[in-house]
């Protein structure tokens, strides 16, 4: 089965995202996030036990989750990026946060034409399709069906 694999190291480095990607059955689709948002909060994010992030957040739009994952809910934020200056591993990407609306592409990965839209979008070293299995040894993990992540983790011990 075709995957995207996408090299979150390289896809930050971009100086211009105007791409985005979703996978709506991730979330059973209570929600409208990309996925560059749920790997970064995933696999980047360390889940500081007191996290400055939440505490800093005007209008509680950071919670824990029952895994101990941090989620932004998106009708609360109010993009004031006072969790982006709080966090001390600069885990959360500044145009996370941007309302992006108007020559902006979002791409639902679950469609095989718009996975391979999506994956024609970017150079090969940040975005490719990809028929393996997630490989841990070299930092590439399984955040849904059609998306492999390949990033240094938090962690050595994600269950993927």
């Amino acid at each position: 089965m075709k995957k995207v694999l996408i090299d979150l190291s390289k896809l930050r480095a971009l100086d211009n995202c105007q791409m985005e990607a979703i996978d709506p059955h991730l979330l059973k689709g209570k929600t409208f996030k990309t996925i560059r948002e749920l790997a970064s909060f995933w696999f980047t994010c360390r889940r500081c036990q007191d996290a400055p992030c939440i505490s800093v957040c005007p209008a509680d739009a950071l919670a824990r989750d029952a895994n101990g994952m941090i989620n932004r809910a998106l009708n609360l934020c109010i993009r004031c990026k006072s969790c982006i200056t709080a966090c001390p591993f600069g885990t959360l990407m500044n145009d996370l946060f941007a309302v992006k609306t108007e020559g902006y592409n979002y791409y639902d990965l679950n469609n095989e034409q718009e996975l391979q839209q999506f994956a024609d979008a970017y150079d090969d070293e940040v975005v490719r399709i990809v028929e393996f299995d997630a490989k841990p040894e070299e930092n590439i993990y399984k955040l849904s069906e059609k998306v492999w992540i390949k990033d240094i983790t938090w962690s050595d011990s994600i269950d993927n």
